[in-house]
């Protein structure tokens, strides 16, 4: 199969030919037709997430079809069959014996596995997978969203999602970053009956003109003042300068959510604009049980994601776009 293939940080991707391993005990293999490429890639192609598996194929928001099952993987109702159309996300795996995992917190646990990060992800032709951190997605039927439209859910979407989840019941919702995610979570915050204010790089009309047109009533650059105070805050920009002016715009009591993995330095603030209650808390991967539950909120939220697609081969080029700020919504790679 045809791979990008990440060799050492901080370097291109290098196109490779590679054997597709069959499924081990507990996997699925699966022939993928899409990929979405997300900021976390980004960081770990650029270092700012140490320790990759090195060499490592990037991507954590993949499509594709079932083409093998490994031993003790069930077919039927219950279990996959070839030919399946699923999803694959973040996270791949959890060791399920920590505290965390025991608790119920499999996001945070000790000894994780994280695909495109510590496991080969979708930049590719093909991959295998752990079948219990695979997710079922509807078939292509009805003029229903096809597998790169679907893609950037994977991710983008889910930890959105969770983001979204942590900031309340807040009905004046900021969103910080206007890319992937955000215009994800800001269909879903308007079926919900919130009222959505964008926040994007000073200047940026045309990101501020599609917030306004996926149900933003007001959009502005993070240097702005909003209209009316937030009840919370979602940052998805991985700028900690972000932080203190989340925590001016929100009123008293209410939540600025960190919603990346990864941020720049958060520069030193008055405890004044964290008085009065205000909470600042961080979002960290994502649940099986976020995932199941977004993906059947997403079609009844009537959700569509904007995409702009390139070649498997154009890797560096949909990520060059992405680090320079050259895209709207998201941006998915076709093997």
């Amino acid at each position: 199969m045809r791979a990008m293939v990440l060799r050492r940080q901080g370097e291109p991707l290098r196109p490779e030919e590679r054997d597709l391993p069959p499924p081990g005990p507990g996997q699925v293999a699966i022939a993928i037709s899409a990929c979405g490429v997300c900021r976390t890639d980004l960081h770990v192609i650029d270092g700012d997430l140490t320790g990759p598996k090195l060499p490592l194929v990037p991507g954590h928001e993949i499509v594709g079809r079932i083409t093998a099952l490994g031993p003790g993987v069930d077919q039927g109702a219950t279990g996959f069959a070839v030919g399946d159309r699923v999803g694959v996300p973040w996270l791949g795996h959890t060791c399920g014996q920590c505290p965390y995992c025991r608790a119920g917190a499999e996001n945070l646990c000790d000894a994780p596995g994280f695909t495109g990060y510590t496991l080969d992800g979708g930049y590719a032709e093909g991959c295998v997978a752990d079948a219990a951190y695979v997710f079922r997605l509807p078939d292509d039927v009805g003029g229903g969203p096809g597998d790169a439209e679907l893609a950037p859910l994977l991710c983008a979407g889910l930890i959105g999602h969770r983001c979204l989840r942590m900031a309340g019941e807040a009905e004046r919702l900021g969103l910080y970053g206007f890319g992937a995610a955000a215009h994800i979570i800001a269909q879903v915050a308007r079926w919900e009956g919130r009222r959505v204010f964008a926040f994007t790089r000073p200047g940026d009309a045309t990101a501020q003109d599609f917030a306004r047109r996926v149900g933003a009533e007001w959009a502005g650059g993070s240097d702005q003042t909003p209209p009316t105070e937030l009840d919370a805050a979602i940052i998805f920009a991985p700028v900690g300068a972000l932080v203190p002016a989340a925590l001016r715009a929100v009123r008293k009591g209410g939540t600025v959510v960190c919603g990346g993995i990864h941020m720049s330095d958060i520069p030193a603030f008055p405890y004044a604009i964290l008085w009065g209650e205000r909470r600042l808390c961080s979002v960290a991967n994502l649940t099986r049980a976020d995932a199941e539950e977004f993906l059947a909120l997403a079609p009844r939220a009537g959700v569509r994601t904007e995409i702009e697609t390139f070649p498997l081969a154009q890797a560096n080029l949909a990520l060059d776009r992405l680090r320079a700020g050259h895209l709207t919504g998201a941006a998915v790679l076709l093997p």
